[in-house]
């Protein structure tokens, strides 16, 4: 049977793939990446665009196309075998990256082009591309000596294989974690659906009772609900500890060395490359410019939002004390009392809320409100396939009935994939000839799945969640760049790429936007006035110390790498703890090892980046502020954001794209307006 990675087929035969097909697939298809280059360099003189950067993106993309449902089958539904299979292939593909970035002669080749009279002739897409493509062949070593370029490509392999074994005890450790409950009792405050979640698990797991995990939806809602604090400590710490020494699987799935070495070898890397740290190297590809413009932007932001943050704390403790007659907070106590002063002050319940946002209503009204902005028509497709039975698969048509993009998305969260919400591009868009390549993305959120009696029901912070990550996937599936290199997110500065992303999550507070994605789970009653100024009302609350949280994670993580030093090693809790001292408000127990978990820095691509959530938002807010004058169904506005941000992707520098669309530069203001602080 042939191999379903090599098929010409445009979306993946997920049912088909099988771990022993993996090898053998990416073996060839590197190798004819390879031969592809080595053909193109024959001509040795007039390397044009169809004769070199084509032909070597064509053999690269069909190289992607089968690896991305690999990657992506190891995050949702990750197995031994498949994790083996992933894992063997990862040097090869780092070691094939890294040999192109430093192949001189197709560095020659591209900067032949770029000096070319034809140059000048290209579209600003193809001269991005060629620009890309020659900093990166620096990024990657090109220039180095034959002894260091085999010590970049050597670090190049370690990182590849750290950081996916981070993200593997991690998962892990996620998965190792449960408590079976017998008796009902000691799960009193745990709302009904929480409870039946437990049930389900149970009866899955083919235990008697109830069962909590450190899946996100049986985790939090033990922390926010729970009345046995004895029972949220005991969650917590065993979500806090994961993958570290301590704990109840005290070093098992230890974290501790790799990002010490994780930390190293980046080090390591940036300096071959002649930076001083991977700070340095990291904004090479990003809005910012220089380590200071971020350490001063973050520390900035935590000066305007420090001191309404001790508000929230102080409020949140004296409330405690006087209501529950509870003096000594600690970190499992947070979410339980703040949930309890939330329905105290504003009679907001979220379980409440939960009732007025099933998925039955709030991805249709997803769609009905990207249709509105930007002309769309979103369409599902019954028959596909799929790697679960929860997967929908759907396609987006725009306005003159031209098919834009394809997504599957696949919401809850279940054993053997891998915790949070993301993006990934499963086919990228791009022209050959008269066609072109649709694209097509993975949208993943880790919702509570429905029960036998109830459908799945979001908090509105899921339901920003889905918005969130949808935005991101508009991003990808909307662009009308012809080339893969910046098509779709591909080629956006790190720092600029969650703009899309948060920008869509403003909807979720418009009360005209909600009445197309809410509506009772039994009666169909749309969300009352009443609890959406409740809603409102409470938008903010604890606004502050959400956000000097944030800061504090952007803050460690930049100066953990702006700062490491050989001979000390990371520091990582020292630099932590400093961090701390300077922007936090809460101050977590002693044990807590919350870096053995922060994948998205030690496994992703975040590295001396976290602080781009922030700068993001920055832009996303002023962004948004423009519909807030305009009307937030003005269609000439969404047109504009449509043509000037999401259709460019990274044709164009983000900061040109976004002055297109405003008028002028971002500014802090709206961004300090939507989260209540005082400028």
């Amino acid at each position: 049977m042939k191999n379903p990675l090599l098929t010409d087929s445009l979306l993946p035969l997920f049912s088909e793939i099988k771990p022993e097909h993996v090898e053998p697939a990416i073996d060839q298809l590197l190798a004819e990446a390879r031969t592809v280059v080595e053909a193109c360099l024959q001509s040795k003189q007039n390397f044009t665009w169809d004769k070199l950067v084509a032909p070597i993106a064509d053999a690269e993309d069909r190289l992607n196309k089968a690896w991305s449902p690999v990657s992506h089958l190891n995050s949702v539904c990750n197995n031994e075998e498949l994790r083996a299979a992933y894992n063997a292939c990862l040097p090869k593909l780092s070691a094939y990256a890294t040999e192109m970035g430093q192949n001189k002669r197709l560095f020659y080749a591209y900067r032949l082009i770029a000096k070319h009279s034809e140059f000048s002739t290209f579209d600003s897409a193809q001269q991005k591309i060629i620009r890309n493509a020659l900093r990166d062949f620096r990024l990657s070593g090109v220039a180095l000596s034959e002894e260091k370029k085999q010590r970049y490509k050597e670090i190049c392999q370690e990182l590849s294989r750290h950081t996916s074994h981070f993200e593997e005890n991690v998962l892990d450790a996620t998965n190792a974690w449960n408590k079976v409950i017998s008796n009902k009792r000691d799960l009193v405050g745990l709302p009904e659906s929480a409870i039946a979640g437990a049930k389900q698990a149970a009866v899955q797991a083919g235990e008697e009772g109830y069962l909590l995990t450190l899946q996100f939806p049986s985790y939090i809602a033990v922390m926010t609900y729970a009345d046995s604090r004895e029972l949220r400590r005991e969650i917590y710490e065993a979500n806090a500890t994961r993958a570290s020494e301590i704990g109840p699987y005290a070093g098992y799935f230890d974290n501790g060395l790799l990002m010490e070495q994780i930390l190293s070898l980046r080090h390591e890397k940036a300096r071959l490359l002649g930076f001083n740290n991977y700070a340095e190297l990291s904004l090479t590809t990003k809005m910012a410019k220089k380590p200071e413009d971020v350490v001063n932007f973050l520390e900035d932001l935590a000066t305007k939002s420090w001191r309404q943050a001790r508000n929230d704390l102080i409020e949140l403790q004296e409330y405690a004390k006087e209501h529950h007659a509870f003096i000594e907070m600690e970190a499992w106590d947070i979410s339980y009392f703040s949930e309890k002063m939330r329905q105290h002050f504003y009679q907001l319940s979220q379980e409440e809320v939960k009732s007025y946002f099933p998925v039955t209503r709030v991805l249709p009204g997803l769609f009905a409100v990207v249709e509105r902005l930007y002309g769309l028509k979103i369409t599902e497709l019954l028959e596909f396939d799929t790697w679960h039975p929860d997967v929908q698969f759907f396609q987006i048509h725009d306005k003159d009935g031209n098919l834009r993009g394809q997504f599957y998305i696949d919401l809850y969260a279940r054993p053997k994939k891998r915790g949070g919400a993301w993006m990934d591009d499963c086919v990228g868009r791009k022209k050959s000839g008269d066609s072109i390549q649709i694209p097509v993305a993975y949208l993943t959120c880790n919702f509570t799945p429905p029960t036998a009696d109830t459908p799945a029901l979001l908090t509105h912070d899921e339901v920003t969640t889905l918005f969130h990550e949808f935005g991101h996937g508009l991003h990808h599936m909307l662009t009308q760049v012809d080339h893969l290199g910046v098509s779709g997110i591909n080629g956006v500065e790190w720092d600029a790429v969650e703009l899309p992303s948060q920008f869509m999550e403003n909807w979720c507070w418009e009360k005209d936007a909600l009445a197309l994605m809410s509506g009772h789970y039994q009666t169909g009653e749309p969300l009352p006035d009443s609890l959406f100024e409740k809603m409102l009302a409470a938008k903010n609350f604890q606004a502050g110390m959400f956000m000097v949280r944030q800061l504090e994670f952007s803050l460690f993580d930049f100066r953990m790498h702006l700062e490491y030093d050989p001979n000390k090693g990371g520091r990582i809790y020292e630099i932590l703890e400093q961090v701390r001292n300077q922007v936090a408000v809460i101050h977590p127990p002693k044990f807590n090892r919350f870096p053995h978990s922060f994948t998205h820095i030690f496994a992703g691509g975040y590295a001396a980046g976290y602080y781009s959530y922030k700068w993001a938002e920055v832009l996303s807010s002023d962004a948004y502020s423009l519909f807030e004058e305009q009307g937030i169904f003005d269609q000439q506005t969404g047109l504009s954001f449509l043509n000037n941000i999401l259709e460019k992707g990274g044709s164009q520098n983000a900061m040109d794209l976004f002055i297109n669309f405003r008028g002028r530069e971002p500014n802090i203001d709206a961004l300090l307006r939507h989260n209540g602080i005082e400028a």
